[in-house]
């Protein structure tokens, strides 16, 4: 369905050739120079996160403050790290992303007016 419900493309739209249009190879370009990185980063990170607590129990173990210690903080990170991925991936979607899709949406819909 269209994002305009002024536009209904699905019959006029060739959608394997569409795909393989250059202008949606470039936004799907675009968006695994993002997502790829940034999965394999974060799968890094989780994975570190698990092998340090399940190996290395004394440097988990090690005091930072009070009753906290640095396997607590390592943990919330993860949160933390999910948060600051999401709002990047967020920010990156609105500046590259958006506008080549709209792009697209809309010479697609112009295409599809008759």
């Amino acid at each position: 369905m269209s994002a305009n419900p002024e536009h209904d493309v699905t019959g006029d739209v060739d959608f394997v050739a569409e795909s393989q249009s250059a202008e949606f190879q470039e936004l799907r370009k675009t968006h695994r120079s993002f997502v790829f990185p940034m999965a394999v980063f974060f799968l890094v990170w989780y994975f570190a996160y698990v092998l340090l607590a399940d190996y290395f129990h004394d440097f988990m173990s090690i005091k930072v403050w009070g009753n906290v210690n640095l396997g607590i903080l390592l943990g919330l990170l993860q949160f933390v790290s999910t948060f600051v991925i999401t709002a990047a991936y967020v920010s990156f979607s609105n500046k590259k992303l958006d506008p080549k899709a709209t792009r697209i949406r809309e010479r697609l819909e112009n295409h599809g007016v008759k």
